[in-house]
């Protein structure tokens, strides 16, 4: 495939991914290697980070788009050479030459499909070209898969222990890091099992269901329900008008007053919250939910709630529900709960104990998971800050590494042995047991025969030699696909929507072992390498490792 015939990936791109969105030192090296005749020796990089992020034992891979959509455009401007020959005033004439002649055309990305469930040492993506247009594209390939992956994994444990049930809603906008930040967080958060935002802009720009109500500022802005104009409010199926509304709201909050269960609860309720929710129901009659914290949620809120709600079911409408942002949550829900339920049992008012309750307020995993110790009767959580900003984990940790050279394999050594590289370019496989749960993955060098249906496999740790096993596959599944075949006649992967990208990683993280997916102690997923990569392994760290000598 020609670079320019990948339909549809050309264009469209963040206009800050641009080839000067990397490191300086990558174009000290691309010198550097243009200088030594190397830079268009073939080299093979791998993507991956070491450790699971939040404490858990498995990450989701997201940003495979934007890195691909990147190679795709990618072509130094006019304005950005020169921005270069002012940063590097020493180097030759050439290598500018060399630098506006180059593109993607002859690079080669191999990846994991984005939305999967992934582990630690196993490349996300292979990347293969002349190794100064790979090492140009470092630092923006981990720029683009770092916080993709951190927030869409995050999305995903908030998922997890709010349950399949609840409606998950990113308010995170406001507090994100910056436009960008705000972008891509409702991005990625809808992947990992969001169900809408509030960003209007990722709305248009991703198709992603939007959602959003009123703020305190709204509620306090009216005085009271006599300053408040409702004009003609129309049945739902049109046949008749109510010409006061206002009216009709305060019958409906006398009638809540003289409720026997109800009594005790509230008395006078704030009249200026009142005429902010006609004011508000008049514009959005089908779509009437309300926060109700401004003042007090049960002696006002709730009451100015359902006398507006019960107006509107007069006429034909159906209210949402309410927004809970301050105070004990689980106790405000139960409480409201039974208020709905008991206006359904007195005035016979269908689904009116099964009005929508939606709280906010800083939730994080942790008061997710103590709201449903506690119980409560929340149907939908707005989650900001701390999902959006990744509170409790700044970076993922993705690395680059060079694993081959013209065809030569490469290690890199540390005296962390987690910081040992996998040398050589690699085909990976995920392996399935008679459950269907995944049950490990492996690594093989390219020429190695790949795991069979039926047919013991030997895994291994690739640093502790006591650590193996034997696995028989009920499945095999590679791992790595051709995303971008740059000049050979590879098939490329179509890149999926983002919605089938979101359906991904849902039906992935379903399919995983229950023990992997838990907040507590999880288990750790098991990654292995085949016997020879293990064998070839140890034998260039032996070949590569300085040898000591004592006096």
């Amino acid at each position: 495939m020609e670079n320019g015939d990948a339909a549809g990936i050309r264009g469209a791109t963040n206009p800050m991914v641009t080839p000067l969105l990397t490191d300086l030192y990558q174009f000290t090296m691309a010198y550097a290697y243009w200088k030594a005749g190397k830079h268009l020796e073939r080299a093979v990089f791998d993507l991956y980070f070491r450790k699971n992020p939040f404490g858990g034992e498995y990450t989701v891979f997201a940003g495979l788009e934007e890195c691909i959509r990147l190679i795709a455009n990618f072509k130094f401007k006019e304005e950005e050479i020169s921005f270069l020959r002012s940063v590097m005033p020493t180097s030759e004439d050439g290598f500018f030459d060399y630098l506006r002649s180059i593109n993607c055309s002859d690079v080669e990305v191999y990846a994991i499909s984005e939305g999967s469930v992934v582990f630690p040492k196993v490349p996300l993506m292979r990347v293969e070209g002349p190794v100064a247009v790979v090492q140009l594209l470092e630092t923006p390939f981990v720029n683009l898969v770092n916080y993709a992956s951190l927030v869409t994994t995050n999305a995903s444990r908030h998922r997890f222990v709010a349950g399949k049930s609840k409606t998950l809603l990113e308010f995170g906008l406001r507090r994100a890091q910056g436009p960008d930040g705000g972008m891509s967080a409702s991005k990625y958060c809808y992947i990992g099992g969001f169900d809408a935002t509030s960003n209007a802009a990722a709305g248009r720009l991703f198709g992603i269901p939007l959602r959003g109500t009123h703020s305190h500022a709204f509620v306090s802005s009216f005085m009271s329900p006599d300053q408040v104009v409702v004009s003609g409010l129309s049945s739902q199926d049109g046949s008749s008008t109510c010409e006061d509304f206002v009216a009709l709201v305060r019958s409906w909050l006398s009638k809540l007053q003289m409720v026997e269960s109800l009594r005790g609860i509230f008395g006078e309720t704030n009249q200026s919250e009142l005429a902010a929710f006609i004011s508000y129901a008049s514009a959005f009659p089908n779509n009437f939910l309300a926060l109700v914290d401004t003042y007090d949620v049960m002696r006002s809120g709730v009451p100015n709630f359902c006398a507006v709600a019960l107006a509107l079911n007069d006429l034909g409408y159906k209210a949402s529900g309410i927004r809970l942002d301050s105070g004990d949550l689980a106790y405000l829900s139960v409480e409201a709960r039974k208020f709905f339920r008991a206006i359904e049992k007195v005035f016979g008012v269908p689904g009116f104990g099964t009005m929508v309750i939606t709280a906010s307020n800083d939730l994080n995993e942790e008061t997710l998971d103590a709201l449903n110790k506690q119980g409560h009767e929340v149907d939908a959580f707005g989650i900001g800050t701390y999902l959006v900003t990744c509170y409790t984990q700044a970076a993922l940790g993705c690395v680059f590494k060079l694993v081959e050279i013209n065809n030569q394999p490469r290690i890199k050594l540390s005296e962390d042995v987690t910081k040992v590289s996998i040398p050589c370019k690699k085909r990976c496989y995920r392996l399935y047991g008679r459950e269907g749960y995944p049950l490990v993955d492996i690594m093989a060098r390219e020429n190695e025969s790949p795991p069979k249906v039926g047919e013991r496999v030997l895994c291994r740790h690739p640093f502790i030699e006591s650590k193996r096993a034997y696995v028989v596959p009920q499945h095999v599944e590679e791992l790595l696909k051709c995303y971008w075949p740059g000049n050979s006649s590879k098939a490329r992967e179509e890149l999926p929507s983002l919605n089938k990208i979101r359906a991904r990683c849902i039906q992935q993280l379903e399919q995983m072992r229950p023990d992997h997916m838990r907040r507590l102690n999880p288990t750790p997923y098991k990654v292995s390498v085949s016997a020879k990569l293990y064998d070839f392994i140890h034998y260039l760290w032996l070949n590569e490792a300085p040898v000591g000598e004592l006096q």
